[in-house]
């Protein structure tokens, strides 16, 4: 038996059951990266398409080396040469669920049982055929997806992709020539601090009316906003000096306007996509600073993004403890499936179902991945939704409910603003219609 694949997998009959009604509901998938699908196809894919993105991860882990998974994604070095740099590295992340993923998915889309030296030349075949115009379609129907939340620093995208905005980009300016950059592309010239409040309330309604439903910004230590320390920085920043960054802290001219942008983005009615937890010293993303956060702005709606991994249980007490937070499920099932688990059992406990998201695939470049993404999650759901039902903690009906609540009442309600082009089948009854 190969566990890593999904056939394999053995499940409980009532974790079968389960299974079995996620694939049979639409989804909205609540975080990915993904640019427009002309970006995609300009680029050579092969088996190491399945192996990018967030599987350098556990690569650099295992010992590779920043040149060298550099060169497996280079089309122009052999394709037999990058597995060889490759292969020793695959045993040992094999296990992982950022590889597992990958291998759900060469099986359930691209046909292979397994990626080895005996299948990887066909399989790049297969993957380099299937890049071309409706792999993006082909992917989200396979998944059931009829939304995809993106930040791919665009409004630029197409149905069933809807933009989330770096509204981080309007408050992490630390030169005069970043700034110089957003007055080109507002129009407004910023002499005055009260300049730049009104160039990102100008940028925020930019975003708005091209179709953005919501900005990104960082759950970072933070104080209610200092006028006086803002202008401060902002003579600073006008007079060429760079701003100090700080990576525990908010700079007090960009926590100034972090606390600004989320009311300008209240008043639009756009969502604040909050990232919590993994990158780099993850202690400086800790989601209970959203503790601060969230009470200065009561009516905002907050999406906390990736359960604060490693910080879990951190992050199910800001979502029990904070009214107007929702957690966000997307990234941790793949970062973890163990953790993950433990965290859904720990929620249930906790934070009431309709403040969850379910599912968000998070990738850049490979939106094949997002199936086995989508697996893995369906899987974690059903083991921990079907551990409550064996133990008469609910019933199907009851665990039915909530799985079309994380998956599509829920992000639906918070992102009230997705429109969708046509209804291809009813979540609730599975009729189809337009």
């Amino acid at each position: 038996m190969n566990p890593y694949k999904r056939k394999n997998v053995i499940y409980t009959k009532t974790e079968q059951r389960l299974l079995e009604k996620m694939a049979n509901i639409d989804i909205i998938d609540c975080h990915e990266h993904l640019p427009p699908e002309t970006e995609r196809l300009k680029r050579q894919e092969d088996v190491f398409t399945l192996f990018s993105h967030y599987t350098r991860l556990p690569l650099f882990a295992s010992g590779l080396s920043p040149d060298d998974k550099e060169s497996l994604h280079n089309p122009e070095i052999p394709l037999e040469k990058r597995w060889r740099i490759f292969r020793p590295h695959l045993q040992n992340i094999r296990f992982t669920s950022y590889a597992r993923a990958a291998f759900i998915t060469a099986e359930e889309i691209y046909g292979f049982d397994d990626i080895n030296d005996h299948t990887y030349k066909d399989l790049s075949i297969k993957i380099a055929e299937m890049n071309k115009p409706g792999i993006y379609a082909h992917i989200f129907n396979h998944c059931r997806i009829r939304a995809a939340i993106t930040q791919c620093s665009s409004t630029d995208v197409e149905v069933p992709l809807i933009p989330v905005m770096d509204g981080y980009r309007l408050s992490m300016i630390r030169t005069k020539v970043q700034l110089e950059e957003l007055e080109k592309q507002t129009g407004v010239s910023c002499k005055t601090l009260e300049d730049l409040e009104e160039l990102c309330r100008q940028m925020l309604e930019k975003w708005e009316r091209e179709g953005a439903v919501g900005i990104k910004l960082f759950s970072k230590t933070n104080t209610p906003p200092d006028l006086s320390l803002a202008r401060k920085s902002f003579k600073c920043l006008i007079a060429g000096k760079e701003l100090l960054t700080d990576s525990y802290n908010y700079e007090p001219l960009e926590n100034y306007l972090m606390h600004k942008i989320i009311d300008y983005a209240t008043d639009l009615n756009l969502v604040i996509a909050m990232h919590s937890g993994v990158w780099g010293d993850f202690r400086n993303l800790a989601p209970q600073h959203m503790n601060t956060i969230a009470p200065q702005h009561p009516d905002a709606r907050f999406d906390l993004y990736h359960l604060g991994i490693p910080d879990i249980r951190a992050a199910i007490m800001v979502g029990a403890m904070q009214p107007n937070v929702w957690t966000n499920l997307c990234w941790v099932h793949i970062v973890s499936q163990e953790m993950t688990c433990a965290g859904i059992n720990e929620l249930l406990d906790l934070i009431p179902v309709n403040k969850i998201l379910a599912f968000g695939g998070d990738y850049m470049r490979p939106v094949e991945k997002i199936v086995g993404h989508l697996q893995i999650a369906r899987e974690n759901i059903a083991r921990v939704l079907g551990a409550r039902i064996d133990h008469g903690k609910m019933g199907m009906e009851d665990a039915s409910k909530i799985i079309k609540k994380w998956f599509w009442e829920n992000p639906t309600k918070l992102y009230n603003k997705i429109v969708l082009e046509k209804k291809t089948e009813n979540p609730e009854t599975g009729s189809r219609s337009l």
